[in-house]
């Protein structure tokens, strides 16, 4: 007994409790992977974890933006229309054309990081609590879209999206879905710029201690307002993915997608800036609810039984 307690105790030592926690949400996965196989079979297969992966990329995404400025201790509540706006936007002014679809990736991509500009402006230097903010902005948001669209009923909201968006969104590289490279691009990106930069550092800081780190010599207004930017472009990014996949936007295209992302909140991270645990657990995380809620539906669960054991 004592020689068990003591290699557990070893073991407890080499895996930190953030890695465990990775560990127990790849571990939920797998066994939720399981119960699907034998409520539906087939359900396991590798065509359902490429699905299942498919749709967390989008959560993904969305998460990845949000680690930035939860990382601050601060909550980005705009994410859900800022993504529907972005691709109904895209999908308006590339007007299906191939070769439009650059032009209005960076009008897009561009938009995103403007809402970003306005949370972080409007957090940082006026002081408005970062839930009253991005809330306020998300309305703002809700309003421009509706009105710009006409309520989805302007010429070319009823076109669809370019088809080399629709190519990226469903294609496969390697015989794996092209887009879980994208996800793995935004996991690699996020991971290097919290980890091995300056900025990353003055992020864990002022997640620590914002006083002591504008003491310190960190610009705290100016990475606060980047940040918001990084998460407005992620959720731009992820209405333009999810308008590739579907082929159509639609009106309340982004509403889901604060309910899984706040799931994956947690709370602020003291971490050394050299351990990127935040983003390796938000995805597997994303995999994990994402795969809960493909169980509840093979399990043919009515609404609101998802709705009860998904909360």
């Amino acid at each position: 007994m004592a020689r068990a307690n003591s290699i557990l105790g070893r073991a407890g030592t080499l895996v930190s409790r953030d890695q465990r926690r990775i560990l127990f949400a790849v571990i939920a996965a797998i066994v939720l992977f399981a119960v699907g196989g034998l409520v539906r079979p087939g359900f396991a297969g590798l065509n359902s974890v490429e699905a299942v992966l498919t749709v967390a990329c989008f959560v993904g995404l969305v998460a990845a933006g949000q680690t930035f400025v939860i990382l601050i201790g601060g909550i980005d509540l705009s994410v859900s229309w800022t993504l529907n706006g972005a691709a109904i936007l895209m999908m308006a002014s590339a007007r299906r054309s191939n070769a439009r679809a650059p032009q209005a990736l960076a009008l897009t991509l561009g938009m995103g990081a403007l809402v970003g500009l306005c949370n972080g402006v409007g957090i940082a230097v006026f002081g408005v609590p970062a839930v009253v903010m991005t809330l306020a902005m998300n309305g703002v948001m809700e309003g421009l879209t509706l009105g710009m669209s006409g309520g989805m009923t302007c010429p070319t909201c009823a076109t669809y999206a370019p088809t080399m968006l629709q190519a990226v969104a469903h294609g496969t590289l390697l015989g794996i879905p092209a887009i879980l490279y994208l996800w793995l691009a935004v996991i690699l990106f996020a991971s290097f710029l919290l980890s091995w930069t300056s900025f990353g550092r003055g992020t864990y800081a002022i997640g620590n201690n914002a006083r002591a780190s504008f003491l310190a010599g960190v610009n705290v207004r100016r990475t606060t307002v980047i940040l918001y930017m990084l998460s407005g472009l992620f959720a731009s990014l992820a209405g333009i993915m999810l308008l590739g996949f579907g082929g159509q936007a639609s009106l309340g295209l982004g509403d889901p997608y604060p309910v899984p992302v706040d799931r994956l909140r947690g709370d602020r991270w003291r971490l050394h800036p050299r351990r990127p645990r935040p983003l390796c657990r938000r995805d597997a995380g994303a995999i994990t609810l994402v795969t809960l809620v493909s169980v509840l539906m093979a399990m043919n669960m009515p609404e609101y039984g998802r709705s009860i054991t998904y909360g």
